[in-house]
């Protein structure tokens, strides 16, 4: 008998670690899990020697700016503790779009002037001449109807384009095997994100309802594009969304995972890059339940370097 509950014992803590099993959250280790970053991708490096520039000389032009604008500081500290994050989450997915997808402008100054520029400006959410309001109203969508909250709306939105409409031809109407944000939420030019967070317009308004009810800011329409887009730029706003997006990524791990991820920049970092938290976490969740041993996420490059770099990020706080 002893030996019979010995057994049983160490088989209890053998699958402990399992979330699906777990009261609490499995703690992800800190650091990064691949020895050496992982591949960045081309267009970033295109992008980088384009403008004469190196990753080591953005990320140091980013660092000076975070060590240097104290109000710009200030107002990380107060975004995050509205979010219940560390301020280091914040400043992760800054230096990571600022390394590898933008230069950093030299103050917040900079930010506020980029964000006039675009304000009053005339433009939409479309594709081919159908805004984004009436393609969401087709048949297609109606399950994403009873959808209450800005999040569930739009990622079911963003599941419908994937299953039913990306690559296909419908109706008589053929759309790009492109993602839904790059077809009808960027009415410029592809692949473009904007101002401090580098927030796309889609990811704003899937966090609208939490933003709204966290910072007070009103919530977003695709029908005013322009709106969605102040929202991104304005630094008083946008430190918003870059908080929320933390904040969200985060939550899933934990509900969805059943992992603690909070103690990690660089998983939030690379999930602030590649987005898609809500799957990304169903996804870990099917491999740890088929696993004997914990499946960590890991870092992408983005993500390894804020890691690598987390003791030189955490003396600007």
């Amino acid at each position: 008998m002893r030996r019979i509950l010995i057994t049983l014992l160490l088989a209890v803590v053998s699958l402990s670690w399992i979330p699906a099993y777990a009261d609490a959250a499995t703690v992800v280790p800190p650091g990064n899990r691949n020895a050496e970053q992982p591949p960045i991708p081309g267009a970033s490096v295109r992008r980088t020697k384009g403008t004469n520039s190196t990753f080591e000389r953005k990320y140091q032009k980013v660092h000076e700016l975070l060590a240097t604008d104290t109000r710009l500081m200030s107002k990380i500290k107060s975004t995050a503790r509205a979010y219940g994050i560390d301020p280091i989450h914040i400043i992760g997915a800054l230096v990571g779009e600022h390394t590898y997808n933008v230069d950093a402008y030299d103050g917040l100054q900079s930010y506020y002037v980029k964000a006039a520029s675009y304000a009053g400006q005339s433009f939409r959410f479309a594709y081919n001449g159908e805004d984004v309001d009436d393609f969401v109203a087709r048949p297609q969508f109606d399950a994403c109807k009873s959808k209450r909250d800005s999040y569930s709306l739009w990622i079911c939105r963003d599941d419908v384009w994937e299953s039913d409409f990306r690559g296909k031809k419908v109706g008589g109407k053929s759309f790009p095997d492109n993602r839904f944000s790059a077809v009808f939420f960027q009415p410029f030019y592809a692949g473009q994100t904007f101002g401090l967070g580098q927030v796309n317009p889609l990811t704003a308004l899937e966090l609208s309802d939490l933003v709204s009810s966290t910072s007070g800011i009103p919530k977003l329409d695709e029908k005013d594009a322009g709106g969605v887009y102040k929202a991104i730029m304005d630094p008083d706003l946008s430190l918003a969304f870059v908080a929320a997006a933390i904040r969200k990524s985060i939550d899933d791990y934990r509900s969805i995972a059943g992992m603690d991820i909070s103690g990690n920049p660089g998983i939030t970092a690379t999930l602030y890059n590649v987005g898609n938290s809500r799957q990304r976490a169903s996804a870990l969740a099917a491999k740890n339940r088929a696993a004997s041993q914990p499946v960590w996420p890991e870092e992408n490059y983005y993500g390894w370097l804020i890691n690598d770099k987390l003791d030189d990020l955490k003396s600007l706080l």
